[in-house]
């Protein structure tokens, strides 16, 4: 799966324990009602968001994750939670270079046109 939208927040690196790490990252998207999602790197992935700043244009592969937790009452719980494993800049808009159109070849109307040939032709 994939998130696209803006870097808005960029978190430092947490130390968790003493051999998990985390970074968290927001992403605005770019809809009707933007969302703003929080994406958790972990690990050695923590190092691919150091280069990101607020507002860069940017596409997150992402993973669902779930999991479960009883607490001491006895209740159970469910937990989401999405991690990030790439992230990549977009292109802003309308920096893309479009290839030129090549210029229309033009031919001379045909001179040899005979209206009492049949037109066999499907359409």
């Amino acid at each position: 799966m994939e998130v696209t939208g803006k870097v808005k927040v960029v978190n430092p690196e947490q130390q968790v324990s003493a051999s998990f790490k985390k970074r968290e990252l927001v992403v605005t998207t770019d809809e009707q009602y933007p969302q703003h999602i929080l994406i958790e790197f972990t690990q050695d992935k923590c190092d691919l968001l150091s280069s990101y700043k607020q507002g860069e244009a940017v596409k997150v592969s992402i993973n669902l994750r779930g999991r479960e937790w009883v607490n001491p009452q006895g209740e159970t719980r469910y937990f989401n939670s999405i991690q990030g494993w790439r992230i990549e800049r977009l292109a802003p808009e309308g920096s893309v270079q479009t290839p030129p159109m090549p210029a229309a070849e033009t031919f001379a109307p045909a001179t040899n046109l005979n209206e009492d040939e049949p037109d066999d032709l499907p359409f």
